[in-house]
């Protein structure tokens, strides 16, 4: 019997702050981390080699440690476990973790603890691509609906997508999914680039950025705002002129402000054409998001990076108080939860646009994307993903972008390994950098 041997969590930081990298008006001094999963077993991947796998969840610096810790707590639940038990039927070993109920008590489903979890089921979804051969999007885009509806995690989502209903979605979508394929791999995903727009960024070098970005085929860009109203209504107004009149510009705020404040701040910047205004005011403010999008429209409201989970979610579609939503590949438990609230945005006509401004997100955030086009919503409508141009030299199968679009990625797995040198030079605080040690 195939056996998982070990799991091993690496805390990598990697020092983004120096540059301004990640900056924005709530968080100044990022340092782009990731609590690190590798699972290891004693059975042959799809090649011949020893089966592993690579998993991660991002956070921005100090407590990046408490999170590896609550990954090796839950990680030990599957040591000694049996590999094909566990990948044959990922959402039993997903509901599995939701067992340990003193674990679940520190959440539950949010903060250290969800995080983890995600860290730990994304090495999974990586090991089971690579069992397989494929990349994770195709590995699921080829299930059969009813394999996808039993991963999905349905739980409390009843009220507003039984289960019968994520399965009539499912099977909507299988008619045209060849076709949507083919077209997905000659001409790849929408994105777009945050790139240009951290807010610690001097006005010459967003613009220096901007057309860097536009060089690579980007055509829509994102602005950090919110510490200055009059800064902002100058970077937008360049940006504005050097992207011109007719390509999608976007601003967040990064929950800088109060609702009364995001109405009046983004109101002031109406002349600019603005697609959205992502999370204005506090993430688990449904009803703060509901009255701003009243009182900001046409501009959207986007959120979601930092929603705990598929129930707040449910409340922000349910509510009207999301027109794009931002999932997040690290804060979400995994392609599980993820798929949920792909389902429930196709129940609620919610264009999903994932956040992939951090380290490792851009790699695992197109799998979404491309299983929502393919099996869920079967469409781009209104769709378009974030892309960061940072830190995929550490990654040993990076994100591909071209023409401004995601390109499919054929490798197989998440896309979340990790180069061996990488971890020795950015694993804290032992690590080359973070040890002075060069």
């Amino acid at each position: 019997m195939p056996t998982i041997t070990s799991l091993e969590v690496i805390d990598l930081r990697f020092p983004t702050s120096l540059h301004a990298d990640g900056s924005d008006a709530m968080n100044k001094d990022a340092d782009y981390s990731a609590a690190y999963a590798v699972v290891h077993t004693d059975a042959p991947d799809a090649a011949g080699a020893p089966l592993v796998g690579h998993g991660l969840t991002f956070t921005i610096g100090r407590g990046n440690d408490i999170v590896c810790m609550a990954a090796r707590e839950l990680g030990q639940r599957i040591v000694g476990h049996d590999v094909d038990a566990l990948l044959d039927d990922m959402g039993r070993t997903y509901r599995s973790f939701g067992d340990d109920s003193q674990m679940r008590w520190l959440g539950p489903e949010k903060g250290v603890v969800h995080l983890a979890l995600s860290a730990v089921m994304n090495a999974l979804w990586d090991m089971a691509g690579r069992r397989v051969g494929k990349p994770v999007w195709r590995l699921l885009a080829e299930m059969t609906p009813e394999q996808l509806v039993d991963i999905a995690d349905l739980r409390y989502l009843a009220d507003v997508l039984p289960r019968e209903r994520a399965l009539e979605i499912l099977q909507g979508a299988e008619l045209g999914k060849p076709e949507r394929i083919a077209k997905l791999e000659a001409s790849g995903y929408p994105a777009y680039t945050t790139a240009a727009g951290w807010l610690g960024y001097s006005d010459e070098k967003m613009l220096r950025l901007i057309a860097e970005q536009e060089r690579l085929g980007f055509t829509a860009v994102k602005l950090k705002v919110g510490a200055s109203l009059d800064d902002d209504i100058r970077r937008c107004r360049l940006a504005r002129e050097a992207i011109g009149p007719d390509r999608p510009l976007m601003i967040d705020a990064n929950q800088m402000w109060d609702v009364p404040t995001a109405i009046e701040w983004v109101n002031a910047l109406q002349e600019f054409d603005l697609r959205w205004i992502e999370e204005p005011t506090s993430p688990d403010d449904i009803l703060g998001h509901r009255e701003i999008r009243d009182a900001v429209a046409p501009i959207g409201v986007a959120t979601g990076e930092h929603c705990h989970n598929r129930v707040m979610f449910k409340q922000f579609m349910a509510a009207g108080a999301m027109d794009f939503c931002q999932l997040d590949a690290g804060r979400l438990a995994s392609l599980n939860e993820i798929l949920a609230v792909l389902l429930l945005a196709a129940q609620f006509e919610v264009p999903v646009c994932p956040h992939a401004g951090g380290v490792g997100l851009c790699e695992m955030v197109q799998h979404a994307s491309m299983l929502d086009y393919v099996a869920v919503s079967g469409s781009y409508a209104g769709r378009i993903t974030e892309y960061v141009d940072n830190l995929h030299e550490h990654f040993v199968h990076p994100v591909r972008v071209a023409g401004g679009r995601y390109q499919v990625t054929g490798e197989r797995g998440y896309n979340t390994e990790m180069h061996a040198e990488s971890i020795a030079e950015f694993r804290f605080p032992d690590g080359r950098y973070w040890s002075g040690v060069r």
